[in-house]
């Protein structure tokens, strides 16, 4: 069911989106919106899917939690890969039960697949079959990651171009999709986008810090994680003995912390380098909310509450209006 606002205007369904780059403030936003118009906050993060990722995927609290409906957070096992039509399949479900309950749902990531598959839509490329995915693992093991982008490109050039080699997940993918379907991944990705909640009106709320002061959050950020659990969280990914190629052992300082474990650096190069990668992993995400976010709310700074009465102002406006 639409929210009172939206019942007022006869608008139908209504969703907002809290878009912007690790650090930023983005869950706090979530939270602030989520007690005001009675929301539920959706993960659009893919590393806050998995469950053994708490401290560093910076994870809402128990705490937050208890305080307003939360989804999609720790729900997948780290054996797990979950992919952006995975995660719109999950998504999907969420958004139409918080509107059945009569909740604003508010969608809050970085991981720009993610948002912009749930509102733009995906190919329809049919589901692939499990053992043609452990087929491409295999394979991808056998030959290697070089060769196997060679075959790839054998396969699919143009996906093969456009991906990196240490790109495994979207290689496997691109793979599997080929080999299974008989027609190239590249061609799919031609095909009109399906949406997969039509009737579903999307405004975003981007955030976008000056990367001064959201590199300053970042590096305080992963010292108090180190410090908070964060290494005790790689210890236990350790036992786990997980593939190094799934994601979430790939995960912003995962690695890093896990060379230290091993003797193969001092935990200061550990968090050093970590910090770098964060920063990075920022920058491409602000590149993709300036590129990609059209018609929305922009805030250019860090987010704290002495925005949040324009913002509220914002969304109130859209849930009668579908004014974006």
């Amino acid at each position: 069911m639409p929210t009172q606002d939206q019942e007022k205007s006869g608008e139908g369904f209504k969703a907002i989106i809290i878009a912007g780059p690790t650090a930023c403030g983005k869950s706090a936003l979530a939270m602030d919106v989520a007690e005001h118009f009675g929301g539920t906050v959706i993960n659009a993060d893919s590393q806050q899917v998995y469950k053994e990722l708490c401290v560093l995927s910076a994870r809402p609290s128990v705490e937050d939690e208890k305080r307003v409906p939360h989804r999609l957070f720790g729900t997948m096992e780290g054996h797990q890969i979950c992919s952006a039509g995975h995660w719109v399949d999950m998504a999907v479900v969420e958004v139409q039960n918080a509107l059945k309950q009569g909740r604003l749902p508010i969608l809050v990531g970085g991981t720009g697949m993610y948002l912009q598959s749930l509102t733009e839509g995906l190919s329809p490329i049919p589901a692939i079959p499990a053992h043609v995915r452990t087929q491409s693992t295999a394979r991808h093991k056998e030959l290697g990651a070089e060769a196997f982008h060679e075959e790839l490109g054998c396969l699919d050039s143009l996906t093969a171009e456009r991906l990196p080699i240490g790109d495994t997940q979207r290689l496997l993918r691109a793979w599997e999709v080929t080999i299974f379907t008989g027609r190239t991944f590249s061609s799919w990705q031609d095909e009109p986008r399906i949406k997969p909640l039509p009737d579903v009106q999307f405004s975003t709320i981007a955030i976008t810090p000056p990367r001064e002061e959201l590199y300053a959050a970042i590096d305080a950020r992963f010292e108090r994680m180190v410090q908070g659990g964060g290494l005790d969280e790689v210890k236990a990914l350790k036992k786990l003995d997980l593939s190094s190629d799934l994601p979430l052992m790939k995960a912003l300082g995962v690695p890093q912390l896990l060379a230290y474990l091993a003797d193969e650096i001092s935990l200061e190069e550990a968090i050093q380098k970590s910090q770098k990668l964060s920063r990075n992993y920022a920058k491409r995400q602000l590149t993709w909310v300036r590129n990609q976010i059209e018609g929305s709310y922009r805030l250019d700074a860090q987010y704290s509450k002495r925005f949040s009465d324009k913002i509220f102002s914002f969304i109130h406006e859209f849930l009668l209006t579908g004014a974006t």
